[in-house]
This record gives C-alpha cells, structure tokens and sequence, in this order.
C-alpha cells in the first residue's frame, strides 16, 4: 500500500474527535473521513463507518492486515501531528 497523499480536512478542538481526514492510495483511490480520535491513552485512526439497519456502525472501508492498518495509522497521525505543528507556528507568528 502506498499512501500518495494525506489531507487533513477538518480539525476540532477540545473534543474527542480531533481531525476528519481523507487518504489518497497509489494516486489512484481516495478514502475520505478517517477520524483521528483521542482515546483514554493515545491518538487512534478510526476508519469511515455507516450505521446498520440494527443501528450497530459499521467500517465501510478497512484495512485486511495489522501491518496496512499499523502503516495507515502511523501515516494519518504523522500528517495530523505536523499539521498541528504548523498551525501552531503560525499562530506564534502572527502573535509576534
């Protein structure tokens, strides 16, 4: 799997959910809102879900291994902790 890009799209502050971000795999397929969650002791990537007729949610899209979802989770926080940083930096400029 090659992730090829990595948009962050929305961030959220002071909340649970911390960022929707979409996904671009070998330029070729887009996966839009992953959900970067805090959990009780890290950040997590939750895939894109949909609530069944039994109203249980469901992934709509997932990775099949513990090593895509490993690499797909490292990816997303990675580009999340460097967008924060960023936005961050900009803040101190604009202060000074």
């Amino acid at each position: 799997m090659n992730i090829t890009d990595i948009r962050i799209r929305k961030i959220y502050e002071n909340e649970r959910l911390r960022a929707l971000v979409s996904v671009t795999i070998d330029h070729d397929l887009a996966v839009h809102d992953l959900k970067v969650i805090s959990g009780p002791e890290r950040l997590f990537v939750a895939m894109p879900s949909r609530r069944d007729e039994s109203g249980v949610f469901r992934d709509v899209v997932h990775p099949i291994t513990p090593e895509a979802r490993k690499c797909l989770e490292e990816a997303v926080l990675a580009a999340y902790e460097e967008h924060i940083a960023q936005m961050e930096a900009e803040n101190e400029f604009e202060m000074e």
